[in-house]
C-alpha cells in the first residue's frame, strides 16, 4: 500500500520537481477524500540547502527515513549530482529488495544508476542528457523518447513536467484511475498525455560538411519541401547521376536523401501547426506529405503522437 514517500534531494535542489512531490503527496486538500501519505524530504543532512531558483530549503530528515518509505523519490539537479554515497546506495537497494518503488526525476536517474539498481533494466531522463546516460551507465537500456518508464521496483521520468505524469501514474497504479483523474483536476493537468518526448525536443538540423553545391541545394529544398524531392530530382539538380548523389549526400549529412527530406518536412509540419490556423489536409500539402493519411503516419512514427494531438498539445494561448 502506498502511504508513506520520502524524496531525497540533493544540492543544487530542483525547485519545480520538489514543488511537484510535495504538491501531490504533501499536500492534500482537507476534507477532499483523497489519500494522504506520510511525507518526508531527506537528505544526508537536514541542513539548509541551495535549490535550483536560489532559495534555500531544509530538509526534515536524514536518510534514515528511507528505510520506512514504500515510495523514494530521487530528484535530479543541473548541473547533475556526484554520485550517491554508500548508505544511500544502500538504502535504495534495500527499499527495493522489500518492495518499495524507487523513481527517479529527470537527471535523477544519473545517482539511481550509479547504484546499480537500473542495471539490465531500461530507463529514461531529459531527452537532452539521454546519450549520457547510456554512455556512463551501458548496462543500462536507455530509451530517450519515453515520458516515464517503470521497470521492475525501479521508475524514471524525462524531464520537469514529466514527473507530474509519472507521480500520477503511480497513483493510478496502486488506487485506480478515478483517484488519479481527481489528483489530475485538482492540480489542473491532463491525467495521462499521449506521446513521448520526441514531440517536445527540437531536434536540429544535423550539422554537414556539404561543399557549396549541396549547401544551396539542400538550403533550396527547405524552401521548395512541397515540390518533388524525390533522390532522380534532387539528383538532377546536383547535376549528378542518383547513386553518385546518394553517395555525396550520404557522406556530407551522415544520412540519405530520404530521411533528410522527411525530417524536414516533418519540422515544417510542426511549425504549421505550431503557429497556423490551416486544416491537416493543407499542413499535409504545404509541408510536403501530399494527404492528410500519408502526414499522420509519418508524423505518428516520428514524434509519437498524431498531428492533431500535437497541434492541440502546443496550441497559442489566446
Amino acid at each position: 500500500m502506498l502511504t508513506d514517500v520520502a524524496v531525497v534531494v540533493a544540492e543544487p535542489v530542483p525547485a519545480f520537481e520538489l514543488g511537484v512531490t510535495s504538491e501531490i503527496f504533501g499536500l492534500t486538500p482537507a476534507g477532499s477524500g483523497l489519500p494522504r501519505y506520510e511525507y518526508a524530504v531527506c537528505a544526508q543532512r537536514c541542513e539548509p540547502m541551495r535549490t535550483s531558483s536560489g532559495f534555500t530549503i531544509v530538509p526534515s530528515h536524514d536518510l534514515r527515513r528511507l528505510d520506512s518509505a514504500d515510495l523514494i523519490i530521487v530528484t535530479g539537479a543541473s548541473p547533475m549530482v556526484e554520485p550517491p554515497g554508500e548508505q544511500l546506495t544502500a538504502a535504495l537497494h534495500r527499499a527495493a529488495g522489500r518492495g518499495a518503488t524507487v523513481a527517479a526525476l529527470c537527471t535523477g536517474a544519473f545517482p539511481v544508476a550509479a547504484t546499480g539498481l537500473l542495471d539490465g533494466r531500461r530507463a529514461t531522463t531529459h531527452w537532452s542528457s539521454a546519450a549520457e546516460l547510456a554512455r556512463r551507465f551501458p548496462a543500462v537500456t536507455v530509451d530517450p523518447d519515453p515520458i516515464y518508464i517503470v521497470d521492475g521496483p525501479v521508475a524514471t521520468s524525462a524531464g520537469s513536467s514529466a514527473a507530474i505524469d509519472l507521480c500520477l501514474h503511480l497513483i493510478r497504479r496502486e488506487f485506480g484511475a478515478a483517484v488519479a483523474n481527481r489528483v489530475a483536476r485538482e492540480m489542473v493537468v491532463p491525467p495521462h498525455r499521449s506521446g513521448g518526448q520526441a514531440q517536445f525536443a527540437r531536434t536540429p538540423v544535423p550539422a554537414t560538411h556539404a561543399g557549396p553545391g549541396l549547401a544551396e541545394l539542400l538550403d533550396w529544398a527547405v524552401e521548395h519541401l512541397a515540390e518533388d524531392l524525390s533522390v532522380e530530382a534532387l539528383a538532377g539538380r546536383a547535376a549528378m547521376s542518383a547513386r553518385t548523389f546518394i553517395r555525396h549526400f550520404t557522406a556530407a549529412t551522415g544520412t540519405t536523401p530520404a530521411s533528410w527530406v522527411r525530417d524536414q518536412r516533418i519540422r515544417r509540419a510542426e511549425e504549421l501547426l505550431e503557429r497556423d490556423g490551416a486544416t491537416v489536409a493543407s499542413v499535409a500539402r504545404r509541408s510536403g506529405f501530399g494527404s492528410p493519411d500519408t502526414l499522420r503516419r509519418h508524423f505518428r512514427r516520428a514524434r509519437g503522437v498524431t498531428p492533431e494531438a500535437y497541434r492541440e498539445a502546443f496550441r497559442p494561448i489566446p
